[in-house]
């Protein structure tokens, strides 16, 4: 059951300037799958597309821990300056220009039932007509024996920081089919990701889930059908199903990482300054990163993933014709060139852990200014 051309596309957002989408998608070979081709010139730079995700949930621990983002698109909801405070240890720290954090907590709205937050009304009502109506805990957003919570619960006891996945991505692919009105579409689109031979897959939830990832996983199949058995899922629902369910978010879950402060420090970056303000500013970010650093080692960002189609079908390549990053803080993918690239040509990515890549982009300097 494949997914039309426009089904897949209508997930891109537009790239300015461009008519379409400059991009199609091709079978490679059995071994590589799908791949990405482009169909006119792409420049050195160019956004070749921006995609927003099927489903995105923010990493459970992540959220724990006190990194706020609005629920649906994962836009950091902290003030860069709150945003310093926390992650220096020091309730008293101030930032210069603070005209330039561009954090609208006026936007910001809560689900009126179970208080989760969102960004925006818009955020609000997407996830409500899409997913959240089925996981809305209510007045039990506390409650450890709601089977969500006992479910979040358990993802927590067996999948430690640094995260790369979270259980309740899968929660939402379920809860989007629940509440979907054309069930099969959705069930098409979730199709579209490479699937694995069992022995691969098994590899997978073993990396996710460590040595004893055989019982650890039965449970939290006991418990996400407990929370979620949906009939028009039932084979997601099985040991075998649950397993290849697994290993397609393990394989094609892409790292969503955003950060209020690293958007205030881009604007600061984009001020016309004396070169003695420039370097006096320069002087105090330094400082303030060393200050993270310090009191909080890498996790610097609120972090996701998602399941973005389009992207799932760049292959890896060591050496990337493009490159993936989250420029707007949301889930907004963008897919930009790191070269020419000709009409015919693969596009390819590298599949470095991109979490791994945002958390080091953003907490060293150099690089994050470089």
């Amino acid at each position: 059951m494949a997914a039309s051309m426009s089904d897949v596309f209508s997930f891109c957002v537009g790239v300015a300037g461009r008519a379409r989408v400059a991009v199609e998608v091709r079978f490679v070979s059995s071994a590589k799958g799908k791949g990405l081709f482009a169909t006119q010139l792409i420049q050195k730079g160019e956004t070749i597309f921006i995609e927003r995700p099927l489903v995105a949930a923010q990493f459970l621990w992540n959220a724990l821990y006190r990194y706020r983002a609005c629920d649906h698109c994962l836009r950091a909801l902290e003030k860069a300056e709150e945003n310093a405070q926390r992650l220096t240890g020091k309730p008293g720290q101030v930032l210069p220009h603070p005209e330039l954090c561009s954090v609208r907590k006026d936007l910001h709205q809560n689900c009126p039932h179970c208080q989760v937050m969102y960004c925006s009304a818009e955020c609000r009502l997407a996830a409500a007509e899409q997913y959240h109506q089925v996981l809305c805990p209510g007045p039990s957003q506390d409650d450890p024996l709601h089977p969500l919570n006992k479910l979040q619960e358990a993802w927590r006891s067996v999948h430690y920081p640094p995260e790369t996945a979270s259980i309740m991505l899968m929660a939402r692919m379920v809860a989007t089919v629940k509440q979907a009105k054309d069930k099969d579409r959705w069930i098409r689109l979730f199709s579209q990701f490479c699937n694995k031979m069992a022995n691969e897959e098994e590899e997978i939830v073993h990396k996710l889930l460590g040595d004893k990832f055989k019982g650890q996983l039965e449970l939290l199949r006991r418990l996400f059908t407990e929370a979620l058995y949906e009939e028009a899922l039932s084979q997601w629902f099985t040991p075998d199903g649950f397993r290849s369910l697994f290993a397609l978010v393990g394989t094609n879950g892409q790292g969503i990482g955003t950060s209020s402060l690293s958007q205030w420090v881009h604007a600061c970056d984009a001020l016309e300054l004396k070169p003695q303000d420039r370097e006096q500013l320069d002087a105090f970010i330094d400082q303030l990163y060393k200050d993270i650093e310090a009191a909080t080692g890498e996790f610097l960002n609120c972090e996701g993933s998602g399941l973005f189609v389009l992207q799932s079908c760049c292959n890896h390549s060591c050496v990337p014709n493009a490159e993936t990053s989250f420029p707007e803080n949301n889930f907004l993918l963008h897919v930009t060139a790191l070269e020419d690239i000709k009409p015919g040509e693969e596009i390819c990515i590298s599949y470095l852990d991109c979490c791994q890549r945002e958390r080091s982009r953003h907490s060293r300097h150099k690089i994050l200014r470089g």
